[in-house]
């Protein structure tokens, strides 16, 4: 018998993705068979799975955290913003639409049965999934439809675990607050509470923890403390990118925070190096002038992104940076931006036309409907060796410098170099976590590296101290105890 649990957040960022992670893993190591599932995720931080789609970020993490491969079962609805009042909708990992908010919003509950669907094939193979909620479980304003939240539970009857976060303080206000505001029938599924991020002496929210379970008459698992080491996980929300640790290593790598960043997981092996202080440039800023090398990131929509570059002055630092005999590495569409040109001739990321690229690449970029998704095996074409990832684009990139690759995939040129070698760009996504790669590829910089960093290892023991920390300050039992089988 398959059983679900449901962990919904009284608002975003109030740590429900981890805490599925950890839950993941835990249940994992007690010799279940577990899954994550999230109905509907909002995130420009994608992953390539194992079935040639993509999913969120998180739900990957959350997939390896459970010792799976990630699937596109996992996360059946993915948007990915485009614009302000827009995204990309990804149904079981395919883009089918861009849509307005207003629109999708008016027209989601097409989405349920695929959303079903996938969570029926889902449980059919596993003991418990641990399903995660989508932003706040009380925006009442979008229940009507709802299919991410408590639309889906009442669709499966899963009980609801609720997490509120006491780091931003109103704790008890917002847990017990939920229960006030949404429907009698949407808190009946309501299990049980719990109280996420505390620092200090966890005694002093006794008291508190009281109040709590005697105003919604339902158990509080648990007061979990903060978890540090959370910083070393793949983040999905690009806020962030704005609180990032930053070591005092002398070699700074500086990535300018484009509006529409997307694939920043990229940067996490680098930010994990101790010889490099990863400098995530925030608008309004300037490149620093010491930045051995830059990075142009992947970005949700290239064209409005170079206009956005240009916007904050970036187009000016960089070809200082590059006068000074600086590197510059451009990912997916930052090495779109790179070239001459940008064109999308069919509209593909908003209006149709064509946008001057930074013109440090002579390789030119044409925007076309169907994405590229695909999990590679690559070579890197200076140094030979292994490297892996992922292609995530829509578009296709010619021209001169392409004759010098970036890479090989399959035996074939992938990416650009100019003829000195220090410009270079690349469609490959995750390409630093292979570690003999990233230590060469630095080396070349002088940038020193941790010989014994193994980088996934390291997400791997972080999951591990994760799982160590919920069974310390969660009872892991009575989670476990209120899992249901899902009904039709």
């Amino acid at each position: 018998m398959t059983r679900a649990i449901m962990v919904m957040g009284t608002g975003s960022d109030v740590g429900k993705s981890l805490i599925v992670a950890g839950l993941c893993r835990a249940f994992a190591n007690r010799g279940l068979s577990v899954s994550p599932f999230k109905p509907q995720n909002m995130s420009n931080n994608a992953a390539v799975t194992s079935d040639g789609g993509e999913i969120g970020r998180a739900q990957a993490l959350q997939a390896k955290a459970a010792r799976k491969q990630p699937t596109t079962l996992m996360n059946p609805v993915l948007l990915k913003p485009e614009k302000d009042t827009g995204s990309q909708v990804v149904i079981r990992g395919r883009r089918v639409a861009s849509m307005s908010a207003r629109d999708y919003f008016a027209s989601r509950t097409q989405f349920m049965p695929a959303v079903i669907d996938a969570f029926k094939l889902l449980a059919a193979q596993n003991d418990l999934i641990i399903v995660e909620g989508a932003g706040s479980a009380s925006e009442i304003n979008l229940r009507d439809g709802d299919i991410a939240n408590f639309g889906f539970a009442q669709e499966t009857k899963i009980p609801v675990i609720l997490v509120g976060d006491i780091h931003r303080g109103g704790v008890i206000a917002a847990l017990v607050g939920t229960f006030a505001v949404i429907a009698p029938q949407d808190a009946d599924l309501i299990a049980a509470t719990l109280v996420n991020k505390f620092h200090g002496d966890p005694s002093l929210f006794d008291a508190g923890r009281t109040f709590v379970q005697t105003r919604t008459a339902r158990p509080c698992l648990g007061v979990v403390p903060h978890f540090a080491p959370a910083s070393r996980l793949p983040a999905e929300d690009v806020l962030a990118l704005e609180n990032i640790e930053q070591n005092s290593a002398e070699t700074v790598i500086a990535v300018p925070r484009l509006a529409r960043i997307a694939n920043f997981d990229d940067l996490d092996p680098l930010r994990a190096e101790p010889g490099v202080r990863l400098v995530i440039v925030q608008p309004g800023q300037p490149i620093p002038r010491e930045a051995k090398l830059v990075i142009l990131p992947g970005s949700k929509a290239t064209r409005a992104d170079l206009d956005f570059l240009r916007l904050q002055g970036w187009d000016i630092d960089i070809a200082a940076h590059i006068r000074a005999g600086g590197h510059v590495l451009g990912i997916c569409g930052g090495y779109q931006m790179l070239g001459d040109w940008v064109a999308d001739p069919d509209g593909i990321e908003g209006k149709a036309g064509q946008t001057q690229g930074l013109g440090h690449l002579a390789v030119t970029t044409r925007l076309e409907g169907t994405k590229q998704l695909r999990l590679e095996t690559a070579t890197d074409a200076i140094s030979q060796l292994p490297l892996t990832g992922y292609h995530m684009h829509m578009g296709t990139t010619i021209g001169p410098d392409t004759s010098r690759p970036f890479a090989h995939v399959d035996g074939a040129p992938e990416g650009a170099r100019s003829a000195d070698g220090k410009i270079m760009g690349t469609y490959l996504h995750g390409l630093f976590a292979a570690d003999a790669f990233r230590r060469q590829f630095l080396a070349n910089l002088g940038i020193s590296t941790d010989p014994l960093l193994d980088f996934d290892a390291a997400i791997d023991r972080t999951l591990d101290d994760l799982a160590a920390h919920l069974e310390t300050h969660l009872d892991l039992e009575a989670v476990l105890a209120l899992a249901r089988e899902p009904q039709p």
